[in-house]
Formats: C-alpha cells, sequence, structure tokens
C-alpha cells in the first residue's frame, strides 16, 4: 500500500503558470505531480552533471542529422 503525504511549498506565480503551460495541466495539483513524476523517471537526474549529459546528446542527435542530411 502506499504512504501518501500532504506537502506544501512557496512558489512564484509566474513559475507556476510556467510549469502549467509546460506540462498542460490546467490546475497547480496536476502540475505540480506531472513534473515531480518526470522529474523521478528522467535518465538525466541520475547521472552527476546532468547539463553536461543532455548536451552530449543534443550535440549526438544533431550530429546525425547533419549526416543524414548529407546523404
Amino acid at each position: 500500500m502506499a504512504h501518501i503525504m500532504h506537502v506544501q511549498t512557496v512558489l512564484v506565480v509566474e513559475d507556476i503558470e510556467a510549469l502549467k503551460l509546460k506540462t498542460g495541466e490546467t490546475n497547480t495539483k496536476d502540475a505540480l505531480a506531472k513534473a515531480v513524476q518526470h522529474y523521478l523517471e528522467c535518465e538525466y537526474t541520475k547521472v552527476e552533471d546532468m547539463w553536461t549529459k543532455k548536451l552530449e546528446n543534443v550535440v549526438k542527435k544533431r550530429t546525425k542529422d547533419i549526416s543524414s542530411d548529407e546523404k
């Protein structure tokens, strides 16, 4: 059985509105839940230097795309 905990935090309204837009949710609770779930599942959060890893993946993808375009 899952344990449920009620949590609270203080965020600026602009951040909440941006999160709703990015997640496609209309209410704060669902937007936060979706963001937390994504964070827990995202491969980059497990990497110590996630920005470097993410950048490496972008460069690999773009290099692959350029190589495909040249053929």
